[in-house]
């Protein structure tokens, strides 16, 4: 859609440079738990289960070692019973850990899956809602990021990061309880070395995350920019911009080396650091443990003193697998930073968008088909009869009254601004009737669009009154109200899909019969017949297969088989040639029989059979009247007519 004047510029894409909102992690949870409880109370079960059993080991090393130092001294039948027994309890353990991971693995892909297309379901449909400002302000790759990065960033967290921690916190609980039951000594030994461990973590962690967030930033400017790119091409080589393109891409993506070589670097040396600091750790247990046993210490732990030296060798013996399992799950979890941090960034945008204020509508008049019969007594009726009216339901006396659409549109002094302090339309006054054609021609940023924006109510006004049949529009279901008018924009969309698909999509019950006479009166018909598949022919890249006049006719003919009382041509005939324009000027006549027609234009030649042209400045009417009688006055728009002023 054209900008109108005074409509704030897109804020360019959202990288992830914000932190993520206070709460955002528990309204993640929340929103997760909600959508999907049985899968996850599974998961959690099978979570829980295999952080217990993964650290079985630790459980069963300190009773073999005593098995044994008893065969040793006794003779191996003495114990060899209770050896197979443990043995068959190690495999039932593990087994029960490798069928637990599993599970856990296949749950939580199919909640990660499930819950990421509740997500984009979620967001796509908040899109729907969301008001025209709300695009107008917002870069088309600002709102992508949302179904690309951010959901991406979410899924890493979901199906990764989450289970790893809950996984790691079971571990951890449950080696501490075994740690302080062995020894309190070399506990104490453990959380001095995590001390340390979380102190390098913060730092370098800290410093990882920070460039993972530039690694975004970066990575988002470079595919702004390779995008812009690719859509002009054209134009690079036109004014021969390849060699400076270069450079400007060079720049972006020695940015984006830079800041992915320092985020990698912090994340790659952080592993390493913390598997270096285990094993000091494990080193000096196996010293402080053989220092105590060679000064006859006691073993404190929570089952009490122990002065047994040889009991206490095994028990140094067992602990030390046990802390190399500890700080490596310590090590690991840190390695999570980077996830947690950028998932809990991207869930966060995700959810300041379902949070944007949708479109209010507080319209309760609608479009209903209807009969009218030869005394004008309007009765409404599901079938297709070719007569609409506005069903107006009065609250105050619980009456319903039927206004027939005829298109009869007036504005009353309106005033209307983009933001507050830039006003746009001043006073604005005008009436169109049922078959008229009103023509705005004025500079750019006159306010020329911004007058249709108002009447299909992509904004509403400031101040003043616009009537639709003798109806304020703001009563009117804004559903309803646009599904009453047909629009040809300056800029083109299509979508993917046959031509036909495309002219379909004014109006989805339409017969082909009638969408190729819609594109015959679009003057259409002619080059479509002549592609290779004629009206099957697919569309690809906003029709990029199609010349840019061809794809202003195809928007015209899916207005038409709208079939609208109310039609907008805003610069509709701007990107077709003069013969071409001669004969859609031909079709919009048929067209225009018995409907009212707004046109924006800045070729004067396509508005001199309106019935008023009105001509724009600053936000106000300054000339209104036929062409002929505008002439007559020579003031601006006979200047402009005249060539003694040019439209910029």
């Amino acid at each position: 859609m054209a900008r109108g004047v005074g409509m704030p510029r897109g804020k360019g894409f959202r990288t992830p440079k914000q932190k993520a909102k206070k709460g955002t992690l528990k309204r993640l949870l929340k929103l997760l738990f909600t959508q999907n409880k049985w899968h996850i109370i599974g998961a959690g079960i099978c979570l829980l289960l295999a952080g217990i059993t993964g650290v079985a080991n630790s459980i069963f090393l300190e009773h073999i070692i005593t098995l044994i130092d008893i065969g040793v001294r006794n003779g191996l039948d003495a114990v060899w019973g209770d050896l197979i027994s443990i043995f068959i309890i190690m495999g039932v353990v593990y087994s029960t850990c490798v069928v637990c991971n599993f599970l856990q693995t296949r749950i939580m892909a199919t909640i990660t899956q499930k819950f990421l297309h509740q997500m984009r379901t979620k967001v796509f449909n908040k899109m729907q809602s969301l008001p025209i400002k709300y695009f107008d302000t917002h870069l088309t790759g600002d709102i992508m990021s949302s179904y690309t990065n951010d959901t991406d960033a979410l899924r890493q967290l979901v199906s990764q990061s989450i289970p790893h921690l809950f996984t790691a916190i079971i571990s951890i609980t449950t080696l501490l309880i075994i740690m302080f039951s062995k020894s309190i000594w070399l506990s104490l030994i453990i959380f001095m070395g995590v001390g340390f461990m979380t102190m390098v973590t913060k730092v370098v962690g800290g410093n990882s995350a920070k460039y993972f967030v530039k690694q975004q930033m970066s990575l988002g400017e470079e595919e702004g920019f390779i995008q812009e790119m690719i859509q002009g091409q054209k134009v690079v080589k036109v004014f021969c911009h390849e060699e400076q393109a270069k450079i400007d891409f060079d720049k972006k993506n020695n940015r984006l080396c830079e800041d992915a070589t320092n985020a990698h670097k912090f994340a790659n040396v952080l592993m390493p650091i913390m598997g270096n600091i285990g094993n000091i750790l494990y080193v000096l247990l196996a010293f402080v443990g053989g220092l105590l046993v060679a000064l006859k210490v006691p073993n404190v732990s929570f089952s009490g003193i122990e002065r047994n030296a040889t009991a206490f060798l095994i028990t140094i013996i067992s602990f030390l697998p046990i802390s190399k399992q500890f700080t490596g799950n310590v090590s690991q979890s840190s390695q999570q930073i980077n996830s947690i941090v950028m998932g809990l960034a991207g869930a966060s945008r995700l959810f300041d968008l379902l949070d944007q204020p949708a479109e209010t509508d507080d319209g309760y008049v609608t479009l209903v088909r209807c009969n009218i019969d030869e005394n004008g007594v309007i009765t409404e009726t599901n079938e297709r009869t070719g007569k609409w009216a506005w069903k107006h339901p009065h609250k105050a006396d619980g009456t319903i009254t039927y206004t027939e659409l005829k298109g009869d549109i007036q504005m009353f002094n309106v005033d209307f601004a983009y933001v507050p302090e830039r006003i746009v339309l001043r006073d604005v006054s005008l009436y169109a009737k049922p078959g008229q054609k009103i023509a705005f021609v004025g500079s750019t940023g006159a306010g020329k669009t911004t007058i249709t924006n108002l009447i299909n109510r992509f904004y509403d006004i400031a101040d003043g009154k616009i009537r639709y049949d003798g109806i304020n529009i703001n009563k009117i279901k804004k559903a309803d109200l646009r599904r009453s008018l047909g629009i040809v924009l300056q800029d083109t969309n299509l979508f993917t899909g046959t031509i036909m698909e495309n002219i379909r999509y004014g109006r989805l019950d339409a017969t082909d019969e009638e969408c190729i006479e819609a594109a015959k009166l679009a003057y259409a018909d002619d080059f479509i017949s002549k592609l290779p598949d004629g009206y099957n022919t697919m569309l690809i890249a906003d029709g990029a297969n199609l010349s840019q006049g061809q794809r202003q006719l195809l928007s015209i003919a899916r207005a038409t088989v709208k079939d609208a009382p109310v039609m907008i041509l805003d610069e509709a005939t701007s990107s077709i040639d003069t013969r071409t324009e001669a004969l859609v000027q031909k079709g919009t006549d048929m067209l225009m029989q018995g409907r009212t027609v707004f046109v924006i234009a800045h070729r004067l030649s396509t508005v001199q059979n309106s019935d008023v042209i009105m001509v724009l400045e600053n936000g106000k009417i300054i000339e209104r009247g036929s062409h002929q009688e505008l002439i007559e006055r020579k003031e601006k728009y006979y200047q402009l007519y005249t060539g003694a002023f040019e439209l910029d």
